[in-house]
């Protein structure tokens, strides 16, 4: 600590802060040619000596990173100006990362003339370091979401999660692996060296994934020696050198599939929360994506199922029907008799059946372009294209709304079958609009409110010449529409099916 003759006031405040603050205080003369006074902190935080200081007021200048020496200097000057300063600065060059400082500063005034300059140094480095990391992690996930949401094949977006990691991790090795029976297959690789690649195998037993599947969760060992040692008896720490492991295990289907992890041959003191919650979220994204691929197969197989059932249908199953009807009506011409009446009745009812399963089949769970449509324009096209008989349609509210203008026509048509079949040829149909939606509603018997939730359950009729897949029909389309339906009484005793959750159209 250098004190110079100044007035004992101002060098008993200067010794008592000095004594308690780890700051560096400091006091020059205007001119900047002279120390009147810092204390110890300045070696500690700026990296210079205190005694070169006393020789040499402005050698503080060399412990300035190059970046800032133009702004300390531009400092200087303003305050032998007069004016007060607050700036900060890297400093102390001797060390490898360097220092940042905060330094506030203020021109000392006589008789209106500057005579010294004072301030303090704060030692800032944690603060800018955790900034660092902040911006750091920011672009670590921002990579993440890119590589994710993109339309790369998901074995390339793998990839590059690992090289990702690799580096955040600061490790040599990243592997996607499958676990199949006792084997531990390396499915995707990323290495400093073709020492390992996919499609290598070695015993799960010899590896510390083994530890991972077996627990379900991640497991955190930055030095194996000392976090685990019973794990050194393991081929991989014992011949392959792996002292380091962080792994978490990819979850398909609520069963292990296999583990996402990071290793190195050099141990260290541990993995940051950041780093473990980092490779989580990878080895969660992973398991998602698998899951969903899975899923995506399982629903190719099961539509390469139902084309091939629709082909059955229409073809295999058609054709002798077709043959059947045909030959009925060649003996309907030459015999009359009660029994061809029943034979008619019974192919006419496999008729139905095969255009509903087909139906079912070949539209799925899913609607084609969506538009604004006129409730009662397409009520008024069902009713042209159904056999109605003498029933009665009434639409009681017209409005517009957004849908499937093929799915929705289909609705109305097995609704309106449906009316026919339990309440007879002279039922009144009246379809109007709700809150949030439209009803079809019918004059006939209705349905027990013990039997409404079986009822669109597919197969279930209670009508002699129904197939039981017309209102599986209507709840496959609402559903595929994002809708909902419920059934009630009508006003007249009948059924009624309100229809909810649908969009207005425009």
């Amino acid at each position: 600590m250098n004190i110079s003759s100044e007035p004992l006031d101002a060098r008993l405040m200067l010794e008592q802060f000095a004594e308690y603050t780890p700051d560096i205080l400091w006091m020059f003369t205007a001119d900047w040619e002279e120390l009147l006074f810092i204390n110890q902190s300045y070696e500690d935080i700026w990296g210079g000596s205190v005694a070169d200081l006393e020789t040499n007021a402005t050698d503080f200048l060399r412990g300035v990173h190059p970046d800032y020496h133009d702004a300390i200097l531009s400092d200087m000057e303003r305050l032998s100006n007069g004016i007060s300063i607050e700036s900060e600065y890297r400093v102390n060059r001797d060390e490898d990362f360097g220092r940042w400082v905060w330094v506030k500063g203020e021109p000392v005034f006589e008789d209106g003339t500057v005579t010294r300059v004072a301030g303090f140094v704060r030692d800032v480095t944690e603060r800018h370091r955790q900034q660092e990391q902040i911006r750091e992690r920011e672009h670590v996930l921002r990579n993440i979401y890119e590589v994710t949401a993109s339309s790369r094949p998901f074995a390339e977006q793998v990839s590059v999660l690992m090289e990702l990691g690799r580096e955040t991790l600061g490790t040599d090795y990243g592997t996607l692996s499958r676990i199949r029976g006792d084997e531990y297959v390396f499915e995707m690789v990323t290495a400093p060296d073709d020492s390992l690649e996919a499609g290598d195998t070695v015993p799960l037993s010899a590896t510390n994934c083994e530890r991972t599947a077996s627990e379900e969760g991640t497991v955190v060992l930055g030095n194996i020696a000392s976090d685990a040692p019973e794990l050194t008896a393991k081929a991989g720490y014992a011949e392959w050198g792996i002292s380091c492991y962080l792994g978490a295990p990819v979850i398909v289907d609520d069963s292990v599939y296999g583990t996402f992890c990071f290793y190195d041959e050099e141990p260290r003191e541990e993995f940051s929360q950041w780093e473990i919650t980092l490779v989580d979220l990878m080895s969660q994204w992973v398991s998602y994506e698998l899951s969903r691929q899975r899923a995506r197969d399982e629903l190719v197989r099961q539509n390469e199922q139902l084309e091939d059932f629709a082909s059955i249908v229409s073809h295999d199953l058609r054709n002798p029907l077709n043959v059947a009807t045909g030959r009925l009506e060649l003996l309907q011409d030459e015999y009359q008799s009660e029994h061809t009446a029943q034979i008619e009745t019974a192919l006419e009812r496999m008729e139905a059946l095969i255009d509903d399963l087909l139906t079912l089949a070949q539209h799925g769970d899913g609607v084609a372009e969506t538009e604004s449509l006129g409730l009662e324009q397409v009520v008024q096209q069902c009713w042209r294209t159904v056999e109605t008989g003498e029933a009665t349609l009434v639409v009681d509210e017209d409005r517009v709304i957004e849908a499937d203008e093929n799915r929705l026509q289909q609705l109305f048509e097995n609704l309106v079958r449906n009316a026919i079949e339990h309440g007879g040829e002279t039922v009144t149909i009246t379809v109007g609009g709700t809150d949030d939606g439209f009803y079809v509603a019918d004059s006939g018997r209705g349905i027990p409110e013990d039997e409404r939730a079986d009822i669109f359950e597919p197969g279930h009729t209670t009508a002699t010449n129904g197939t039981g897949f017309g209102l599986s029909i209507v709840e496959q389309i609402v559903e595929a529409h994002g809708w909902s339906v419920d059934v009630c009484e009508s006003e007249s005793g009948g059924a009624r099916f309100e229809i909810s959750g649908v969009a207005a159209g425009f």
